[in-house]
């Protein structure tokens, strides 16, 4: 439950970062992180078009930089675009100055003024900074759909469990959640159950 959803201590890090929406609107926010990865990526455009839903791309700058047409492609069909740094890397391992300038490299690529920390976390510098430029958003839930321990029955069943009233929901439009064969089976049922659950689809 650490991972899937935050407990109250890891949210308090990050004050004003975003985990969870409007607990009494019965609504989730779709989000994926990690693309534009051609493989993946138009396979999630058109299950989110047949279902009607818009959801956030949290991208990796390089991803743009090596797929523009599939960054064109998110956009063009109306879905928000995330900051999730160019290279993907994580705040803790890096400098404060050269996280930031990491960042400000891949918001060349896409002008948003949302951001989400690879792996979730930041150092409190860093986190201080960014809030300043971006809406952070985190996550009430994360299916671990790109987790090699996982089956994908067990990441549909995470978003069964764990979902609630404004949760913000994390797949990974990623080679990694797609060759394990998580985001294929547990998206389009995911769905589903979202919706016979009576849960709206919003963006931010």
């Amino acid at each position: 439950m650490l991972i899937e959803q935050p407990p109250l201590f890891y949210r308090a890090l990050y004050p004003q970062a975003e985990f969870r929406m409007d607990p009494n609107d019965r609504s989730v926010y779709l989000t994926f992180d990690d693309g534009p990865i051609p493989e993946v990526t138009p396979w999630v455009l058109n299950l989110l078009k047949e279902h009607n839903i818009k959801a956030t791309f949290f991208m990796v700058g390089d991803n743009i930089r090596k797929y523009p047409d599939v960054f064109r492609m998110v956009v063009e069909e109306g879905h928000r675009i995330g900051n999730h740094t160019f290279n993907h890397i994580q705040g803790l391992l890096f400098r404060t100055k050269n996280y930031m300038a990491n960042t400000e490299l891949a918001n060349q690529q896409m002008k948003t003024d949302l951001f989400r920390p690879p792996h979730g976390h930041m150092r409190i510098r860093q986190y201080n900074k960014l809030k300043k430029y971006y809406r952070i958003i985190m996550w009430d839930l994360v299916t671990r759909d790109y987790s090699k321990k996982l089956q994908p029955e067990e990441v549909l069943d995470n978003v069964k469990r764990f979902v609630r009233n404004g949760s913000i929901i994390t797949f990974h439009d990623s080679l990694k959640s797609w060759n394990n064969g998580c985001l294929q089976y547990a998206l389009p049922k995911a769905i589903e159950y979202l919706k016979q659950e009576g849960y709206e689809f919003k963006v931010f």
